[in-house]
């Protein structure tokens, strides 16, 4: 569905678990520091909200979004996390920057799934211009930040059905 026609915070609060003991891990890239800032304040929040200790949120900083897959890759491997949510924003330049980023960031996560037994969210804004960022960070369609959480949320859940 596309984001205009969905707010990215809108969710159901009662369909959602508790998250207390539950571990996660947020990277965030500093590139786009006005936007990912706003993500990982909605992700933590969020999270927070579900009732996730402070002590329970292990947050790293990389320098870009492409650094995203080695940060969650470095912090599964370090930490004992049992879900790692990508946060960044890549915004269309005038070159095809953008288009390896992308599918760099995207690919890269999608493998880091695969690998391990944990989810690994993507929660990377991909968006033609700065103002359509900032719509999707907190602004009029609501924060991916917020809807990246509540992923990583729903796939430990999920976990925790199929180990039952």
């Amino acid at each position: 569905m596309a984001t205009n026609l969905k707010n990215l915070s809108s969710y159901c609060p009662n369909q959602i678990p508790s998250v207390k003991g539950v571990k996660f891990g947020i990277v965030v890239s500093e590139w786009n520091e006005e936007i990912t800032n706003a993500l990982y304040k909605g992700a933590k929040e969020t999270l927070l909200k579900h009732e996730a200790c402070e002590e329970d949120i292990v947050t790293i900083r990389v320098p870009g979004s492409f650094e995203l897959t080695s940060g969650a890759h470095l912090l599964v491997e370090r930490t004992d996390v049992d879900a790692v949510i990508c946060l960044g924003c890549v915004i269309k330049g005038e070159t095809p920057h953008f288009d390896f980023i992308c599918q760099g960031v995207s690919y890269g996560i999608s493998q880091l799934n695969l690998r391990y037994n944990i989810p690994f969210i993507f929660g990377v804004l991909t968006t033609m211009n700065q103002q359509q960022a900032l719509d999707r960070a907190g602004g009029k369609h609501g924060n991916k930040g917020n809807e990246a959480a509540i992923s990583a949320i729903k796939m430990c859940e999920i976990i925790w059905r199929l180990k039952k």
